[in-house]
C-alpha cells in the first residue's frame, strides 16, 4: 500500500503539519523555521512520486529531527506558487534550506539516508547540531 501525504499526520514541527499540498503554501512561509522537501509529479499516480512518499514515510522522526516539512504538488495544471518558483519538469525532489536557498534538486526518489546526509553536511544544520551539543553540556 502506497503512503499518501496523510500518512505524515503527526505532531507538527513549529506549527506546520509534516506534509502539505503546495496549493496551500508559499516557500516564504517556512523561511528560518523549516527545511522544505518538495515532491513534484505530473500525477499522484506517478511511480516515482509514490516511491518517494513511501521512502519519506518510513521514518518521520528523521524529518522531524531536521525540521523538515514535506510539500507535495502533483497537479501541473494548477500553477501553485511553489511550482512557479521551483519550475520542475515531471517528477522532481527539491530541498530548500531554512534560509530559502535551494540546496538540492533530484530527478529520482531519494531515501532518507541520502537526504539526511545531504542536509547534515550544510553549515546551517552543522550549527544546529553544535547548538544541541552545547545545550546538552550546559544541562550536565
Amino acid at each position: 500500500i502506497a503512503m499518501t501525504p496523510a500518512t505524515f499526520a503527526q505532531e507538527p514541527t513549529e506549527g506546520a503539519p509534516l506534509s502539505q499540498a503546495a496549493a496551500d503554501v508559499s516557500l516564504a512561509d517556512f523561511k528560518w523555521v523549516n527545511r522544505v522537501v518538495v515532491v513534484f509529479a505530473d500525477s499522484p499516480l506517478d511511480p516515482s512520486f509514490r516511491s518517494q512518499m513511501d521512502l519519506l514515510a518510513e521514518r518521520p522522526d528523521v524529518l522531524t529531527e531536521r525540521d523538515i516539512v514535506v510539500i507535495t504538488d502533483t497537479d501541473p495544471d494548477t500553477l501553485s506558487t511553489v511550482r512557479k518558483t521551483l519550475r520542475p519538469r515531471g517528477f522532481a525532489l527539491v530541498v530548500v534550506d531554512k534560509d530559502g536557498t535551494v540546496m538540492l534538486r533530484k530527478p529520482d526518489p531519494w531515501d532518507l539516508r541520502e537526504l539526511s546526509h545531504a542536509i547534515d553536511k550544510t553549515p546551517l544544520r552543522q550549527q544546529e547540531i553544535q547548538d544541541i551539543k552545547d545545550a546538552a553540556r550546559a544541562e550536565q
